[in-house]
């Protein structure tokens, strides 16, 4: 059976941290490919307070065999106190793109 790609979530505060964010993910195997999204505004609740701030989205390609990797160096790199880290089961896909995010993720 083929091994189980994610689409992993984060946020970053700023195009430039989360370009090097990506990078390095990307040249410790953690991740196949990383895109980063446009500029976007976040509104949650935080500390009991609605707050609001400008994110850019990072949408992460890896494997389910990956992830605990990727999530345990996300959680330790991230600048925020709680990053968002959310990753979705990619349920179906081109063959061929799934075997090369797995040969990406094993190197």
């Amino acid at each position: 059976m083929p091994e189980t790609a994610l689409i992993v979530l984060t946020t970053l505060p700023d195009r430039e941290s989360a370009q090097q964010f990506a990078t390095q993910m990307i040249r410790q195997n953690l991740a196949a490919c990383v895109n980063i999204l446009g500029e976007m505004t976040s509104i949650y609740r935080w500390n009991g307070e609605i707050a609001r701030g400008t994110e850019h989205q990072l949408l992460i390609k890896t494997t389910q065999a990956g992830y605990p990797a990727l999530q345990a160096w996300i959680r330790e790199q991230h600048p925020y106190e709680l990053p968002e880290i959310l990753a979705l089961p990619v349920a179906q896909g081109l063959p061929d793109y799934i075997d090369w995010v797995t040969a990406c993720i094993k190197n």
